[in-house]
């Protein structure tokens, strides 16, 4: 049993992993155009070489629960968020497309474990708890991956050096997580998680695996909608001629409503449930990004980032929170297939968009984002109402 500090202590600290995962590679994304226009890469080549990183996620993610089950939710997260600064770094040197889409492939493969192994720590938190706090870990995310857009933004006012500059954060990220290693859960996290399923059913059903399959199209929307953000609003804003300065503003829009979105979701849904707050959410970013593309500025595009980041904010914490739950898996199985599949999204997103976009405009290939609200809209069914978290037996915080 741990006590009310210790569990605070532990949300802290995954909070922290939460917030350096959000960092690293959003810490990178201003330099992609840079990155492009050195290395002479067409908009397909381009979606191709940022396509390695999810790629890389996708090869290791499903093998995740596995390593969790046997090291541990909090090692896992820790070391392979380490891991995960140290090759971002590396991207400063990497002077050809190959080697770059090589950094970002092994880059993808710790992110996959760091990502999985934050998430099944938090859950772990979250059931000390007794109340929906999953949402306020992926709005930290969520404020990291700003704090690295800003960061990376201001590398460029200042003129470091790409090398200087990734080096530089990889060392402090690296650090942070070895730094909050020692304040997270310790114990028999799986024996925990069964019991507080106990009741739930033996064996998975039929059913229990077509609600699995809508979580995993609802957590793709969901990465659709993040990876617009990341790979293509930079260049999206530049191409209606924006500054360099001002064209990283759309993925800071983005990433700053799903942050609010994300801190504001707990309370959200306690209150109305995950269902429809998701439900919600996907008409928001349809309605929000489909009028930013039908009437194209700088102004417009930077709210419909910000539509698509606010209503698609609890749609990923949810799709995970609801698998994690479903009766008859392994603990952490629902979990890691979630994680894993979403990354197809992440895998197909921007080489769909790059050929749509050499083909007919940046514009149209970024139609897929309203698509995805559609898709959330449509997938909520799969997710619970009103319901509070399982409350674990050891006592509240």
């Amino acid at each position: 049993m741990k006590s009310g500090r210790e569990v605070r202590h532990a949300r802290i600290a995954v909070a922290a992993l939460f917030l350096i995962n959000g960092a690293t590679f959003a810490n990178l994304l201003p330099r992609f155009p840079e990155i492009k226009a050195d290395l002479g890469l067409s908009n397909a080549a381009y979606g191709v070489m940022v396509a390695a990183f999810p790629g890389g996620a996708l090869v290791a993610g499903l093998a995740a629960g596995v390593v969790i089950r046997r090291f541990g939710s909090a090692r896992v997260a820790v070391l392979a968020s380490a891991a995960l600064a140290a090759l971002v770094g590396l991207v400063g040197w990497a002077p050809s497309p190959v080697l770059v889409s090589v950094v970002l492939f092994s880059g993808g493969c710790c992110d996959a474990l760091a990502d999985v192994g934050q998430n099944s720590h938090g859950l772990w938190v979250q059931r000390r708890y007794g109340r929906s706090i999953i949402n306020s870990l992926h709005a930290v995310w969520a404020a990291g991956a700003v704090l690295g857009g800003l960061l990376g933004a201001g590398s460029l006012v200042l003129g470091m050096s790409r090398a200087a500059h990734l080096g530089l954060s990889a060392v402090l990220f690296a650090a942070v997580a070895l730094l909050v290693w020692p304040y997270l859960l310790k114990g028999a996290e799986h024996d925990e998680h069964a019991r507080a399923r106990q009741g739930s059913g033996a064996r998975a059903g039929p059913v229990v695996y077509v609600v699995l399959a809508a979580l995993v199209a609802l957590a793709i929307a969901g990465a659709i909608v993040e990876d617009a953000g990341s790979s293509w609003a930079t260049l999206y804003l530049r191409s209606l001629g924006a500054s360099d300065a001002v064209a990283v503003s759309g993925y800071i829009a983005l990433a700053g409503a799903m942050f609010v979105g994300r801190l504001l979701g707990d309370r959200l849904v306690d209150r109305f449930g995950e269902r429809a707050v998701v439900r919600g959410g996907g008409v928001i970013v349809a309605v929000g990004m489909g009028a930013a593309l039908a009437y194209p500025s700088v102004v417009s595009s930077v709210a419909g980032f910000a539509a698509a980041g606010l209503g698609m904010a609890t749609a990923v914490p949810a799709a995970m929170h609801a698998a994690d739950r479903l009766p008859g898996l392994r603990p952490g199985s629902g979990l890691t297939i979630v994680a894993w599949l979403m990354r197809v999204g992440f895998v197909a997103a921007p080489p769909v968009v790059g050929l749509i976009a050499d083909a007919a405009g940046l514009r149209a290939g970024l139609a897929l984002v309203p698509v995805a609200g559609v898709v959330a809209l449509l997938m909520a069914g799969a997710l619970s109402g009103r319901q509070l978290p399982a409350r674990s037996s050891a006592p509240p915080p």
